[in-house]
């Protein structure tokens, strides 16, 4: 009786009959692969208890850690979170300034990003808060959103798209999308923080210099004219911030020096040069102090002051999200959440390698994610970590992300203690202290040349991004540079190369044997054995030319995938396959077509006059098997896997009255086995691979399996035996661990119902000269 689902194939006009049947190796208790299931894809994804458990473990990774914290960590944690806790306030206060927003703010972003990040961290160095670049990017957000409504302040249209920013982040850790963040490239993110270091410097030059009347947020070349024109125009801020800027470069190369100088007292000196900022900013306050200490109102000063800081949080309370702010912001949100993304993760991962551990990306964005959502109610506009914090703080050596604790207590004291002494910074030191800062996210040459080094074409990706950000804005840099690494990736997956193999016995032999050009003769190698191997037969992984390259057998071409076979490069490869082939190559019936006007207009043959069957063409091999190394295949969709089979449709055809057999070599994935299996591949259905031709059975690979000697009598057999019953395991050489002497049960390595795909490009290769040479023994 028919199954409900061939009834529903019949309504379809599907053949129910059209399906593999491989009940007779499951008859005889064979080890078979089976095909992954649509149904057993969907279980995977359906949550079990485990699942559960594990994902709640991973939502909150202080649970990891929490229970075995000791006093020799909370020393290290409380250092280094003092520590950055001096740095955090003075920045924390520039940077709000970048931002378009009054000083507090910068605090109150800074402490809910150190109170919050070390429940959800993955990473025990980074530090969320205020950066230069985010707080750019509100800025050029804020003034564009203001010129179309007037009515919306910068503080709420900076925590509206700070909450925006973080749900939508915290919905993509919480859904486990963390690896989208792979999608942007190193030369992106260097392109990126090197255009917006020179952009924020550049318009905080004149800040520095006390010139009015500069529009700060214009091009950066612009910015660079203006400012260069209005120096003659500098005020005596400029004292204030020159000699700021000079003294935090002085004072961080000469605790380098004397760091090297003294390596017994190198950390102390770290702390010292850490210090440095807030050196000059209590430095500057007392200067500024002695100089307007009779000045009641900001105004009124020799030089821009800081002004007042409101004491506590006087901003608190829910961020404004309505419609009218929504639709505001909502052009911008993209790259918000780009540079969010950009500087957090790049951070992380950078300082992750360096201390060796781990950072999971998707619990980043959460981390990031609820600062974010959580920080607006406080007062604080977008967050993400501080590159310049970062390194500081593990230097300080902070041994868990509980430091950031000690840091909010720092940012707590200042916000309720010192307010009134911020009153007397100068504005001008601040623009040093920023300048300073960013002035660490430009590239240096040598990155630059290691770029060059790798992909010249990665050069020409960071100057664009470089000078989009100089000549338009920061936000065109982020797109150009994602938009041509994006396109550099698709052009190298449509165009990747495919190679096609050539065998060469390979022998180890010392270096020193041939060095200064000597070789090493066979007589020398008694004893030694060799191992085939297979490379390009162009030799265009640079191989020694000298070395001789044979093919694996007449008719047989065994061809390498570069970056995967897929809709957008499938044409390519296979249009490759088929020129290199017909053109080292003949037809099997030499005579197929008795007429001139038979042939077809792209296979005319010879002129008028001239011999058909001529000796160079009969010298060349009929197609007898191709040997596919899918080591680098992950995935077949349906464009790719039509294509091989209208090229193995149009090789039956071309080898007439034979079969072309095709082999797999180094498939890993399931879903690529099923795909290849319902084309027609890899079993011993219809003609495909062969099947019903002559010759022996096809080649298993089998290996020792567990337990010894244990199992059934029928199933223990050794290499030995094995050799004994089929002459040799494989035709032609055998390697070294063919040949050895094997006890014990040996077992199929992949399922039987499956021999057109192998292990390796040796064993498929082995597999076609065995049942060829038995081919041909049968029709001798």
């Amino acid at each position: 009786m028919a199954s409900f689902g061939d009834r529903v194939k019949r309504v379809l006009g599907i053949d129910p009959e059209d399906k593999l049947d491989d009940s007779i190796y499951f008859d005889d208790g064979s080890f078979v692969e089976s095909e992954v299931s649509t149904k057993e894809f969907l279980l995977g994804f359906v949550p079990t208890g485990r699942g559960i458990k594990h994902y709640l473990r991973e939502l909150f990774p202080f649970l990891n850690w929490i229970f075995h914290y000791n006093f020799v960590w909370l020393a290290g944690d409380l250092i280094a979170g003092i520590t950055v806790g001096f740095v955090v306030v003075p920045q924390g206060m520039a940077y709000a300034l970048l931002a378009n927003l009054p000083p507090e703010y910068g605090l109150y972003t800074s402490f809910v990003g150190f109170l919050l990040y070390w429940a959800f961290a993955t990473s025990k160095d980074i530090t969320i808060g205020t950066v230069a670049v985010m707080s750019t990017i509100v800025g050029n957000i804020v003034i564009n959103v203001q010129k179309t409504h007037p009515d919306l302040t910068a503080p709420e249209i900076a925590r509206a798209l700070a909450l925006v920013s973080g749900a939508v982040l915290l919905f993509l850790g919480i859904i486990r999308l963390g690896w989208i963040v792979e999608f942007i490239p190193l030369v992106a993110i260097s392109a990126f923080m090197t255009g917006s270091a020179i952009s924020i410097a550049s318009g905080q030059v004149s800040t520095m210099l006390g010139i009015p009347g500069i529009d700060t947020r214009a091009p950066t070349y612009e910015v660079i004219i203006n400012t260069l024109k209005g120096l003659p125009q500098s005020r005596l801020d400029a004292a204030m911030g020159l000699t700021a800027l000079f003294g935090l470069y002085f004072i961080r190369w000469f605790c380098n020096l004397m760091g090297r100088r003294y390596p017994s007292r190198q950390k102390t000196w770290f702390f010292i040069s850490t210090l440095r900022m807030a050196f000059i900013v209590i430095l500057y306050i007392l200067v500024s102090w002695l100089v307007n200490r009779n000045v009641a109102k900001a105004s009124d000063a020799k030089f821009k002051l800081l002004g007042t800081v409101p004491s506590g949080f006087q901003h608190a309370g829910a961020p404004r999200v309505d419609m009218e702010i929504l639709k505001a912001i909502a052009p911008d949100i993209p790259t918000t959440i780009i540079v969010l993304l950009i500087e957090h993760i790049a951070i992380s991962k950078s300082f992750g390698r360096v201390n060796n551990y781990i950072i999971n990306p998707s619990q980043e964005l959460v981390a990031i994610g609820f600062t974010n959502v959580f920080g607006p109610f406080l007062g604080g506009y977008p967050a993400t970590g501080s590159f310049s914090r970062t390194a500081i703080k593990s230097k300080a050596g902070v041994r868990t992300p509980l430091a950031g604790i000690f840091t909010a207590v720092i940012v707590l004291l200042a916000l309720y203690a010192l307010t009134s002494v911020f009153f007397y910074i100068p504005k001008a030191s601040l623009a040093a202290i920023i300048i300073h800062a960013v002035g660490d996210l430009i590239s240096p040459p040598r990155e630059v040349y290691r770029f060059w080094q790798t992909s010249p074409l990665e050069v020409v990706i960071f100057f664009a991004g470089v000078f989009v950000s100089i000549f338009t804005s920061i936000e065109n840099g982020i797109y150009v540079t994602i938009i041509a690494s994006a396109v550099v990736l698709l052009f190298r997956v449509a165009k990747s190369p495919g190679r096609f193999l050539e065998k060469v016995d390979v022998y180890s032999v010392p270096r020193d044997s041939v060095r200064g050009g000597n070789s090493v003769s066979r007589q020398a190698l008694v004893g030694e054995t060799s191992h085939p191997a297979f490379i390009p037969r162009d030799k265009i992984d640079l191989a020694n030319p000298e070395v001789q390259l044979k093919s694996p057998y007449p008719g047989v071409f065994v061809y390498r995938f570069g970056e995967g076979l897929n809709y957008v490069n499938s044409a390519r490869h296979l249009d490759n396959m088929t020129i290199h082939i017909f053109k080292h190559t003949r037809r099997t019936q030499l005579d197929k077509y008795e007429k001139l006007g038979d042939r077809p207009w792209n296979d005319p043959g010879p002129r008028r006059g001239q011999k058909l069957d001529n000796a160079e063409m009969v010298a060349r091999p009929t197609l007898r098997a191709v040997v596919l190394d899918f080591t680098a295949v992950n995935f077949l969709d349906s464009t790719a896997t039509q294509a091989l089979v209208d090229l193995r449709n149009q090789f039956n055809r071309y080898a007439e009255p034979d079969h072309v057999e095709w082999h797999f070599a180094g498939i890993a994935n399931r879903w690529t086995k099923r795909a290849l299996v319902a084309a027609g591949f890899g079993s011993d259905r219809g003609l495909a691979s062969g099947a019903g031709s002559s010759g022996s059975e096809p080649l298993i690979a089998v290996s020792a399996a567990k337990g010894g000697d244990s199992g059934s009598g029928k199933e223990k057999a050794s290499v030995e035996d094995i050799s004994k019953e089929t002459g040799d395991i494989e035709t032609g050489e055998i390697s070294p661990v063919a040949s050895t002497r094997v006890g014990g049960r040996l077992v199929p390595l992949y399922g039987i119902n499956r021999p057109y795909f192998h292990v390796d490009v040796e064993s498929a290769v082995k597999s076609v000269v065995q049942k060829l040479d038995g081919r041909s023994s049968d029709s001798n």
